[in-house]
């Protein structure tokens, strides 16, 4: 098996970037929280996200 044989594919429709702008504080609690609870930062905004826009569909 090659090396790129084991490397995980890439999930389908992750291919844009949001930045935001926040406080370093916030930012840092925010990261340590994600930590503790075993998940990233970018998962729960992703879900932030999506849940987001399921309470404000038309």
């Amino acid at each position: 098996m090659s090396k790129d044989d084991k490397k995980k594919p890439k999930e389908k429709g992750k291919d844009a970037q949001l930045v935001l702008r926040l406080d370093r504080d916030d930012r840092d609690a925010f990261i340590r929280l994600c930590k503790a609870l075993d998940t990233s930062a970018s998962r729960e905004v992703r879900h932030f996200i999506r849940d987001f826009l399921k309470r404000h569909e038309e």
